[in-house]
């Protein structure tokens, strides 16, 4: 069971699909369907679990190429 608030559909939160994959930051685990945390809580959306397991890492990835980009770098 998901301890995070669901968000409210009505209030246009979220318009995720049904077979999108989220990495939840605070929970630190893949999330699929319905019961997944809010959208400041997660990384996303991905195609498969797999790519989504590996959320964290491809964005240290990311962060680590762009801290050496002189485009970012004043």
């Amino acid at each position: 069971v998901n301890d995070c608030l669901k968000p409210s559909r009505s209030a246009g939160v979220t318009s995720a699909r049904m077979s999108d994959f989220w990495f939840c930051v605070k929970h630190h685990r893949v999330e699929h369907g319905e019961d997944v945390c809010p959208p400041i809580d997660r990384l996303g959306p991905y195609a498969t679990p797999e790519e989504a397991e590996h959320a964290l890492e491809r964005a240290a990835e990311r962060n680590e190429a762009w801290d050496g980009d002189p485009k970012w770098n004043d």
